[in-house]
């Protein structure tokens, strides 16, 4: 029920930070080469960072946003995967922190 919570949680946080990055960042990502096939991006997450798929979703022009993120070091990848199989890198950081929060409740507008 917590894990749950948590997906819910960071879905929604990733759904609302990325509504706009999807569609300016994936442009900008793809001039700056950030991009890659989905397969290699995600390897390189995982043996460079030791980051592994947190929370993921649908956004914009049906694109995959997930978060990828290491509990040991703190460190976070937000991705962007187009329809096509290239996925680029969106944002990253440190200091990642699961929550479990609960949401709020209906009629709230919280």
């Amino acid at each position: 029920m917590k894990r749950n919570k948590t997906l819910i949680t960071l879905g929604a946080l990733v759904m609302a930070a990325t509504f706009n990055l999807v569609t300016t960042g994936m442009a900008a990502a793809q001039q700056n080469r950030n991009c890659g096939p989905r397969e290699l991006v995600v390897n390189r997450l995982a043996e460079g960072f030791g980051e592994t798929r947190q929370s993921m979703g649908l956004g914009a022009n049906d694109a995959v946003v997930e978060v990828f993120a290491s509990e040991e070091s703190g460190t976070w990848t937000i991705t962007v995967t187009s329809p096509n199989g290239v996925t680029c890198l969106v944002a990253s950081g440190q200091a990642f922190e699961e929550l479990a929060e609960a949401l709020p409740a209906k009629g709230n507008d919280a």
